[in-house]
């Protein structure tokens, strides 16, 4: 009996016990919000690594001033500062001239994250997730405990303020606001940073910085470096670009709560109203094969659509064929654009762009526009170790989304996955990696799949590698075309150099012969050398120099063997 009495003692004392370890779990239980979340995980918002930190907090500037500026159709004029504080310190200044921003907006758009005006909407954009111009606020406060300083105005009615994040809360916290007694236009934001690095190089923020002229040739880009340095992108274009329109959502991208989120707030009365208007290629056809595939009742009010309902439709939709999506909401750069861009900043010999007709993916409409640049200043310049450019040349490969530059996570990425399978040698380029090539890719679509939330590289769809290699290798036949010419030149300068070596001691034994002055024979023989060999003497110069080049490399090879 009193080992019953104890065993159920242990036991009561033992069940106690676990509600105390319960109780004690659950006092940590609470909640967490976006910024919390986003400040353990910095890595998702392409901020790690000393210098791509540094290029995506520029990026993340540069981008919404951008936005700002074409949304109310102005020529952008983007202004980016770097000052040197420290070791790994730097105070970060970027302006644009747009329309400013109210107060309030202000607060949210920089200081707030995931606020925005992009990710709920199918529209072709340069950013989607409402986080980059918080993150960098976030990115200041956490490395160095300032706030940004930010200074926004209309034109006639401008003020300044301090600005921090509530991590907690995921709110802005504005301080120091003043009015300002002087005309400013657009919006100006200094941030203190550290532990970062600027380097030259093809991650850095200059190299950014130049594609991102390339693929926005309407924007002026001035770029002040930390030596003082500053260097100028002008615009090579005075158009600006036709504001991308919002398209509806396709059937075949959505899904049952997609569906219910739409039914919830249309202005549509009946569910088949609903769907014919809220959705991108459905009409009276497709209502009627939905009708036949479901048990829906499509005069009842779209907003009384239940789940059910709603999972019926949907398992509908996978059966059913649809009409690829509209693409009149897609904005390329435009071949023009891309050629005028190129030829003043890369400054080619021979440069070729081809634009695709749109296609689709999983239901989404994008389209591919790329130029290959052969020659002249096309090509990645290598740097030797007195950090001066030699000669030699790599093949540079600039990738893009929606116009904005890709400069990490190449090798995860769609556009790189699609150069490296071309066989480029049948293009007359025998060994790629090393040719004076710049090979430009951008793909636009009202959804990116991008492969992280740093947005630096394009998930590999099956239908986005093809038709990057199908604008690849449009562009590469007419390049193949002008090297395979100017092999030819070359081969016929070398020809000609031999028949040149032979010609004195031709010209003097046959002087003898037919009793003519050599320097007569000399003259014929030079006059059928050039008429056999068909030799274009405008290019004879540039011909020279590539051989002269290619001799030199193979010199250099003996030398080394």
């Amino acid at each position: 009996m009193a080992n019953k009495l104890e065993e159920k003692t242990n036991k009561e004392e033992s069940s106690q016990a676990k509600e105390k370890d319960i109780e004690e779990i659950f006092k940590e239980f609470k909640e967490h919000s976006v910024a919390e979340f986003f400040k353990k995980n910095r890595q998702m918002l392409g901020l790690f690594g000393k210098v791509r930190t540094l290029t995506t907090l520029v990026h993340e500037y540069v981008t919404n001033g951008l936005d700002a500026c074409e949304d109310v159709n102005i020529l952008p004029e983007i202004y980016v500062k770097l000052e040197e504080l420290g070791k790994e310190h730097y105070r970060l200044t970027a302006r644009d001239n747009g329309p400013g921003m109210p107060l309030d907006i202000a607060g949210k758009a920089l200081g707030k994250l995931l606020a925005g005006t992009k990710f709920h909407r199918y529209v072709q954009t340069r950013g989607q997730q409402g986080i980059g111009a918080s993150g960098v606020t976030m990115y200041s406060q956490l490395t160095t405990g300032k706030p940004v300083r930010v200074i926004t105005g209309t034109g006639k009615k401008a003020y300044s303020f301090d600005l921090m994040i509530d991590i907690n809360k995921n709110e802005p916290k504005i301080t120091n606001e003043k009015e300002l007694k002087r005309e400013f236009r657009g919006t100006q934001i200094t941030a203190e940073i550290k532990d970062v690095a600027y380097r030259k190089g093809e991650h850095g923020p200059l190299e950014y910085l130049r594609r991102t002229a390339i693929s926005n040739p309407h924007a002026k880009i001035t770029f002040k470096d930390p030596t003082g340095e500053i260097t100028v992108f002008p615009r090579t274009s005075t158009q600006i670009p036709k504001k991308p329109e919002e398209v509806k959502p396709h059937p075949s991208t959505i899904g049952v709560d997609d569906l219910l989120n739409l039914a919830r707030k249309t202005k549509a009365r009946t569910i088949a109203t609903f769907l014919k208007t809220e959705l991108d290629r459905f009409g009276g056809n497709s209502l009627r094969v939905l009708e036949e595939k479901t048990k829906v009742k499509f005069n009842k009010q779209a907003k009384l659509l239940t789940w059910e309902e709603a999972e019926q439709i949907i398992r509908a939709f996978k059966e059913m064929r649809f009409l690829a999506p509209k693409t009149e909401g897609l904005r390329p750069i435009g071949e023009e654009r891309i050629l005028k861009s190129l030829k003043k900043i890369v400054n080619p010999e021979f440069l070729r762009v081809t634009t695709r007709a749109p296609a689709t993916y999983s239901g989404y409409a994008f389209q591919v526009e790329a130029a290959i640049a052969y020659g002249g200043n096309a090509g990645r310049r290598l740097i030797n170790s007195n950090q001066e450019q030699g000669h030699e040349s790599r093949v540079e490969i600039m990738r893009f989304a929606n116009k904005v530059p890709l400069l990490f996570d190449e090798g995860t990425c769609a556009i790189a996955k699609a150069v490296k399978t071309i066989d480029w040698k049948r293009y007359s380029i025998r060994d790629f990696e090393n040719s004076p090539l710049t090979i430009l890719v951008n793909v636009i679509s009202v959804h990116i799949p991008y492969t992280s939330a740093g947005k630096q590289s394009i998930a590999e769809e099956e239908e986005i590698v093809e038709e990057v290699r199908k604008a690849l290798m449009q562009s590469g036949r007419k390049i193949s075309k002008y090297i395979a010419k100017k092999r030819r030149e070359i081969e016929k300068i070398k020809k000609r150099e031999i028949f040149e070596k032979y010609i004195p001691e031709v010209a003097f034994s046959l002087s003898r012969i037919i009793n003519e002055k050599k320097e007569n024979i000399e003259k014929m023989l030079e006059k059928v050398v050039l008429e056999k060999l068909s030799l274009d003497l405008s290019n004879e110069e540039e011909a020279k120099e590539i051989l002269e080049e290619e001799r030199d490399e193979e010199n250099e090879g003996e030398n080394l063997g």
